[in-house]
Parts: C-alpha cells; structure tokens; sequence
C-alpha cells in the first residue's frame, strides 16, 4: 500500500517536471530565435556566431547539471524510502497523526558522571560518524556536479572559447551575451512558474 502511494505522487512528480522542463525549453528557444533573428536582421554574423555558441554550451551545462541532480536526488529518495519500509518501529497511523514522533514515550536515560577519557571516545565516535557522513554524501551528491553532459557542455563551452579566440571571431559583448541568454530563460521561466 504505501509503495504504490508512493509510486502515485512520483508519477504526479514526473508530470509536473515534464511540463516544467516544456516550459523552461521554450522559453529558452524563444529568446534565442529572437536573438537570431536581430543578429540576421542587422547582418551582424559575428554576434550570430558568438551568441549561438555561447548559448549551446550553456544549454548543455544546464541540461547536464538538472540530469545528474535529478538522478541525485532520485536515489536518496529511493534509498530514504527503503529506509522508511525497513523500520517497522511506528505503524502508518503513528505516522499519520505523529510524524515527527513527539509523543512517544520518553524514555529515561541514566545520568552518570562521565569521566574525561569516556567525554573523549565519545567526541571521537562522533567526529567519525559526521566524516562518514560527509564523505557518503559527497559520494552521492558527485554524480549531480560530475554528469557527462554537464563535463561535456564545459568542454564546448572552452572550446569554442579558444576557436572563436584563435581565428580572431571572438567578440565578448556577444559571447556574454550568449551566456547571459540562458540565465535569463532561467529567470523568466521561474517568474513565469511563480504567477501560474
């Protein structure tokens, strides 16, 4: 029961990403077409050059960065669900009406004196579980900064750099402006988002 509720809300996720990522493509695709259509009309195909490669290194960065986020972010809620399956402690009513476990029984730990050497094998059972912990999370989370589309969208984005650069077509107005395209998508998208 509780695996296909959560197979429900991931599907009403999924939509409502498939729609968003709609909404943020054509919102990208439409500044750019405006974007090539002032470079055609003023004949300025250096701008056009520099605009467009500019763009398209951004676009794949971006892609790339919301892939291996995504994926990120599916397995740890994979991993947190099986979590949750796994500890029979509280029952789904328990969940319900208490989900932060406030009204549990409290239970009474004993006071003792610790005595200095115990105070500092507990600081170091700590300090080893937070570095487990941040190690593990980098290991989850390299994924999301290290996808091959985001590495691959880095590398035109140099590449065209040192082409534009090397046969003398760089223009930076343009190359920023190119750059500048989809952050401004991005933003836009957003407001949009947020008044719908």
């Amino acid at each position: 029961m509780t695996q296909d509720i959560l197979t429900g809300q991931n599907m009403e996720i999924l939509k409502k990403k498939s729609i968003m990522i709609r909404k943020f493509g054509k919102v990208f695709f439409f500044v750019d077409l405006l974007v090539i259509i002032f470079c055609l009309v003023s004949s300025n195909y250096l701008w056009l050059l520099n605009t467009q490669i500019a763009f398209f290194s951004t676009v794949v960065i971006t892609i790339g960065s919301f892939l291996g986020y995504r994926k990120n972010i599916e397995k740890r809620v994979k991993t947190s669900s099986e979590e949750a399956l796994l500890s029979d402690d509280r029952d789904t009513i328990d969940e319900i009406d208490d989900p932060h476990d406030l009204y549990s029984e409290i239970k009474q730990v004993e006071e003792k004196e610790l005595s200095v050497e115990e105070i500092k094998q507990i600081l170091k059972e700590e300090k080893a579980n937070v570095k487990k912990n941040s190690i593990k999370n980098t290991f989850f989370s390299a994924s999301g900064f290290a996808s091959v589309y985001r590495i691959i969208g880095y590398v035109s984005l140099v590449f065209g750099f040192f082409v534009l650069k090397n046969n003398d077509l760089f223009d930076p107005y343009s190359y920023l402006a190119g750059l500048f395209i989809t952050t401004f998508c991005v933003l836009t998208a957003l407001i949009v988002n947020r008044k719908n």
